[in-house]
Formats: C-alpha cells, structure tokens, sequence
C-alpha cells in the first residue's frame, strides 16, 4: 500500500480523489490557494479537484441562507415553504405534536428540505417512519460520514472490541488509497 501523499497544488485531481483527507486539510487547503473556504466537505472535495484538474478557481455553489420568513402560526395542514430552516418556531412545533424526544436528526432535516410543499401531518408521519427503520435496522450515513460509516461497521464486525481500537484501525485505514470502508484486514492496525 502506497502511503497517502500531502495535500497540495502538484497533486494530480486522480490521485487526490484516491486518499482520504480531514475537512479541516481541504479547508486549509483552499485558504492557501485563495478558493473559498465555505461548504460541506463533498463541496470542497469537488472545487479542489476542479482546481487541480484546470488551475481555476471554482466558486462556492453553497446557496446563501435566506432570512427566516414569518409564517404564523404552524399547524399540520400548513405547507412546508420553500428554503425551509430548522427554527426554533419549528422546533416548537413538533416537540408539541411529537413529543419532547423530538429532535431534527439528520435524515429529517433532508426529508423536510426535499419536501417542499407537503403538509406538515406527513412531515410528522415521515418523522416516525423514519424513527421506525432506524429501529428496524441500518440507516444509510451520508457520504461525508465516512468516518461514522466506517466506526459503526467496525463495531458491527468486532463485538467486544473498543472504540480506541476502531479509530486505531480507521486511522490506518484512511492512511492509503482507496476506499475509506471498514475491511476485516484491517485490524492489522491493532498488530502494528
């Protein structure tokens, strides 16, 4: 296995592509280049690759915020707007229709922003059927999770083992090229 390279403008986008790197790398990155600094780690992957393809600097598609627009009272036959933001208006709103456990788990925060225009009835049917497969079994982790990814399948394949053991392993992991996903060779890390 090749050891990961540092992180900078002589790397080729392919081989940069091929190892894993920090956001806080890629961030520190595009501040040394002048590229912009904001958005998700999937966006700076792809405005550093682009720069590496072709020496230009792509702007950040990150859309700006809108300000959060009174809507009134929520009720569940209103719709869910455009832009929607996690306020703490909404945030009142289903705890007092959910519950105190309410809260804008990750995968729900997509559901609402995917889901302009429904009701605010099936965004709290969705909560629960959302809450009924995390139960039932493995949720899909969003791509810029790896590490969260790779943790949970470690744990999944080495009961007993301790979370020490399994940043150890990721540590290793994410040290060479490829995939960053959990293999059983690599708890060779634990020998080392």
């Amino acid at each position: 296995m090749t050891k990961r390279p540092i992180l900078n403008k002589d790397l080729n986008s392919k081989t940069f592509l091929e190892y894993y790197y920090l956001k806080e790398e890629l961030i520190t990155f595009c501040r040394n280049e002048g590229l912009s600094t904001s958005g998700s780690k999937i966006e700076l992957t792809d405005r550093i690759e682009h720069f590496l393809d072709t020496g230009e600097k792509k702007k950040s598609e990150s859309k700006k915020k809108t300000k959060t627009i009174d809507i009134g009272t929520i009720t569940e036959e209103s719709k869910i707007e455009d832009n929607f933001v996690c306020s703490e208006k909404h945030r009142a709103f289903f705890k007092k229709k959910i519950g105190d456990s309410f809260s804008f788990i990750v995968i729900f925060q997509k559901w609402l922003k995917e889901n302009t225009g429904k009701t605010y009835k099936e965004a709290i049917d969705a909560y629960y059927q959302i809450l009924e497969e995390k139960k039932k079994g493995r949720t899909t982790i969003d791509r810029q999770f790896e590490y969260n990814t790779y943790i949970r399948d470690f744990f999944a394949d080495n009961e007993g083992k301790s979370l020490e053991d399994a940043i150890k392993c990721w540590k290793y992991k994410k040290g060479f090229k490829g995939h960053n996903r959990y293999e059983k060779t690599d708890l060779i890390a634990l020998a080392i």
